[in-house]
């Protein structure tokens, strides 16, 4: 029978002591550009040995710079950062002891480094999530809620990033007032494309919102609720009448007798004429991007941070001697050791984070150079591992670099994580495509249709393999009725109506 006892057991194991500092360097490398200059604002408060970097940048008469902080070279740079650097904010290690927290004496001594993987959603190991809002106290801006809702929409990758376009291109005033043809051509895609997706970003919440003009704002008010009859349409279509007060006309437009007409124009007053100020005017900011993607004259792709909305900050050590110096008590020397500490850790961090964002987007860049160049039809399978293996990251680290980081583009403004698609095998065994693309070649075809040939999905299958891609039609299917395109019986109908 065995024995109960208790006993001393020495055990010999390797993890990571996850200090504060290292869960400060993940939250950093979540923010986004706007998010990150208000928590730095906040550090300088708070720590009396960080001040603002107001030097001139080296190198700012010859170009943008590679990094915010440190870095003051003209050209992008693919070279590596330091072992440690690289080791502080990335691996794929599973055993982490978030729990164990040393002194700050020791805080450069990582010990290892960071499984991004097992950090939550804001970067936190300990079970309590960043809030990143805390750091920002505002309203949800009108662009926000609005790419909440395209969440909610069976997109695909390429209609997605012309959607997103468009929601950025909306004012405060929640209208969105770009000329289509010139949007269409910048993607690369047809102005009834572009309209189509308009059309249903319309719908959005608030009601009224996408709308081109004033006019069409309303019609969209007054369609939510179910009031855009031939007489409502008539007058909001003669709104210059109703400017000038000419009743007669707008009775003679809407064919209606006195009484009516004033209860419409009760009804139209009752609207709102600029649905986005409902958010706040003050608190709505555009999205600043985190990364320039620009062409060079030899047609290959550079790729910038903006550094105009990148904190620079630097470590006081002539002050922090000169306090040191004074410290008396205990407390006071710890106090002062931990600013430093701290100081020395933030700048460090955020060096590191402008190489790891950079070096992300210039391989995501490289990854979609066709995308760039021709269009959304040219998208190329990506997913995050083939990013990470080639820069040597692991996954989680790629995904939480590309989650809400913008980038500016000859081709609009997109978050990073919208450049990542699933891939189809050719059928040649040559490089794959991307689905997306298949996609957007399946509604090519189909949109190309006449009342006289309509395509099967069989046709399509037929028609997509010829081109050189292996597709069941179960697959081309799944495709059509994620986008929303009816069948070949059902568009056959639609056609001869």
């Amino acid at each position: 029978m065995a024995k109960l006892g208790q006993r001393l057991e020495a055990r010999q194991g390797q993890g990571l002591v996850m200090t504060p500092q290292l869960q400060q360097a993940i939250k950093l490398l979540q923010l986004n550009n706007m998010e990150l200059t208000e928590f730095v604002e906040e550090e300088l408060e708070r720590n009396p040995l960080l001040e603002r970097d107001e030097r001139p940048e080296a190198g700012s008469d010859d170009g943008p710079q590679e990094a915010a902080s440190t870095r003051s070279d003209d050209e992008l740079s693919f070279d590596a950062p330091s072992a440690a650097a690289e080791e502080a904010l990335d691996t794929d290690r599973e055993a982490l002891y978030a729990d164990s927290a040393p002194d700050m004496a020791g805080a450069h001594d990582t010990g290892g480094a960071v499984d991004w993987s097992r950090a939550g959603k804001g970067g936190s190991f300990d079970g309590e999530e960043f809030d990143a809002a805390a750091h920002a106290t505002r309203d949800k801006t009108l662009r926000e809620h609005l790419h909440d809702q395209l969440g909610d929409l069976a997109l695909t990758a390429s209609d997605r990033l012309i959607a997103a376009h468009l929601i950025d291109l909306a004012d405060d005033d929640g209208y969105m007032r770009a000329d289509l043809d010139e949007t269409a051509e910048r993607l690369g895609v047809t102005r009834s494309e572009v309209e189509a997706l308009l059309d249903r970003l319309q719908g959005f919440e608030p009601a009224g919102v996408m709308a081109r003009n004033l006019q069409e704002c309303l019609a969209l008010q007054l369609k939510e609720r179910n009031r855009l009859d031939p007489a409502m349409a008539a007058l909001v279509d003669n709104l210059p009448l109703l400017a000038k007060h000419d009743y007669a006309g707008l009775k003679a437009a809407c064919e209606v007798d006195g009484d009516d007409l004033e209860d419409m124009i009760a009804e139209l007053r009752r609207l709102t004429p600029k649905p986005g100020l409902a958010f706040g005017s003050d608190t709505t900011r555009a999205v600043e991007p985190d990364v320039f993607v620009r062409e060079r004259p030899d047609g290959s792709w550079a790729v910038e941070l903006n550094t105009d909305t990148l904190p620079r900050v630097l470590v006081n050590n002539r002050y922090a001697a000169q306090i040191a110096g004074s410290a008396r008590s205990a407390e006071e020397k710890v106090f002062i050791t931990e600013c430093a500490q701290n100081a020395s850790w933030l700048v460090k961090s955020l060096d590191q984070r402008a190489r790891t964002i950079l070096k992300v987007s210039s391989e995501i860049v490289r990854q979609q150079d066709a995308f760039f160049a021709k269009g959304v039809a040219w998208l190329r399978p990506l997913n995050l591992k083939t990013v990470a293996d080639a820069v040597g990251m692991h996954e989680s680290t790629v995904s939480r670099v590309t989650s809400n980081k913008y980038a500016a583009t000859p081709r609009g403004l997109f978050e990073l994580k919208y450049f990542f698609t699933s891939s189809i095998a050719s059928a040649d065994g040559g490089e794959a495509y991307s689905a997306e693309a298949v996609r957007y070649r399946i509604k090519a075809m189909i949109q190309s249709e006449t009342v006289d040939e309509i395509m099967s999905d069989d046709a399509i299958v037929d028609r997509l393999l010829a081109d050189g891609i292996e597709i069941a039609r179960r697959t081309v299917a799944k495709y059509r009725e994620a986008m929303n395109i009816p069948s070949s019986v059902q568009r056959r109908r639609m056609m001869k109506r």
